[in-house]
């Protein structure tokens, strides 16, 4: 014995089009604060571009923060102490006090030495100044900033030296 049921499928295409226009707005709307929402971890610290005002000043720590995604742009730089490594060639003109040659003499002569240092630095963004760090040397700073400072350390120590070593 068969039973049949009859279905009333006007209902169900009305539950089904109330649900479909509910689940699609909130998907949207969902995007939309998604869009909105921005992550700043632990040991970063993040500085706003705002297209119409420039740099912001106000440094922001780590959370979540809220941004206009088409007004703000959010740059996240890492404050955490990092290490470089620099390797230089250097040399060094010295003069040997009284050497002696193979045919007995002893005079003063030019040494030329090749010394090899390597100059490992620990370096980290003051977060305070991050605003006007990226205004004037931009995400790349380190590029910009430590090759000179590595220059001079490596001059004092190869000064030293060469004091050290011919005096």
């Amino acid at each position: 014995m068969l039973i049949f049921f009859q279905v009333d499928f006007d209902l169900f295409k009305k539950e089904f089009s109330v649900l479909g226009r509910t689940g699609i707005g909130l998907a949207i709307v969902g995007g939309v604060i998604n869009c909105m929402l921005y992550n700043v971890d632990g040991g970063h610290r993040n500085v706003i571009f705002d297209r119409f005002q420039g740099v912001e000043l106000d440094v922001i720590e780590e959370g979540t923060h809220f941004m206009i995604s088409w007004l703000h742009r959010p740059i996240i730089f890492d404050i955490r102490t990092r290490p470089r490594s620099v390797p230089s060639i250097i040399e060094i003109k010295g003069i040997l006090k009284n050497f002696v040659a193979i045919d007995g003499d002893s005079t003063d002569r030019l040494d030329l030495q090749t010394i090899n240092i390597t100059l490992r630095i620990l370096y980290q963004p003051r977060a305070e100044l991050l605003p006007k760090i990226f205004t004037n040397l931009g995400l790349d700073y380190e590029e910009h900033v430590l090759p000179s400072i590595i220059n001079e350390v490596l001059k004092s120590v190869v000064l030293s030296l060469n004091l050290m070593l011919f005096n």
